[in-house]
């Protein structure tokens, strides 16, 4: 696989260079010093992968580069090669397109591994920043789920729903219930303006989304 670096220290692109050639399936064929000349070597070369650090002053940095390279060389899986052991850079790195991050500190068998596992369409993320990750998915489907108006349903309209989608009358529902048809009907429209439903097929809809019909 062909492969770019880019580093700011000349002495970070010699050493990995050298790591890598000395691999059989890998082979180096340019390096970078900053974000706008690693787009540059992606656009000459094309490379399977392309190492990438995301502080390079003073020229563009890496998370801006990674970017522009992810959006029009999405041929071209990303690694970020990093020192900073960060949850904000793991999330704007991963936001932008790339497929991986390493801490610089890694064991060369795990940068190998880790190229390796991006070159096959895979995700790496350094162990100790995993669960970082997991940890925001966990919250953010937590936030989503509270924003869901579903949830602000009764626990008599979410019976009620169903029933409604289903095609039932307001007397036929109340007759189940054992609640007056008065007492349907303000549950039915309080359901339609807490999901800002308009009408009965829009909330039919709604129901089979959310799999609320045996059908």
């Amino acid at each position: 696989m062909k492969i770019v670096i880019a580093d700011d220290h000349a002495v970070v692109r010699s050493g990995f260079s050298m790591i890598l050639n000395y691999q059989e399936d890998m082979e180096v064929v340019a390096t970078a010093a900053d974000g706008m000349e690693a787009y540059t070597m992606v656009a000459k070369h094309r490379p399977n992968v392309l190492l990438m650090d995301l502080s390079m002053p003073p020229g563009e940095s890496g998370l801006i580069a990674t970017g522009k390279i992810s959006s029009e060389f999405p041929e071209t899986k990303i690694l970020i090669l990093t020192m900073y052991d960060d949850d904000d850079y793991l999330f704007h790195v991963l936001k932008n397109g790339a497929s991986g991050y390493v801490l610089k500190n890694a064991p060369d068998d795990e940068l190998i591994s880790a190229i390796r596992m991006v070159h096959k369409g895979g995700t790496y993320i350094h162990p100790q920043m995993a669960t970082s990750l997991v940890r925001e998915f966990i919250k953010k489907d937590s936030e989503s789920a509270d924003q869901d108006p579903f949830n602000s349903l009764s626990k008599r309209e979410i019976e009620i729903l169903p029933l409604i989608a289903k095609g039932y009358g307001n007397k036929e529902i109340a007759e189940k219930l054992f609640v007056s048809v008065k007492t349907v009907e303000a549950h039915k429209a309080k359901i339609m303006d807490k999901l800002n439903l308009k009408s009965r097929p829009e909330l039919v809809e709604y129901a089979l989304k959310k799999k609320l019909l045996d059908f």
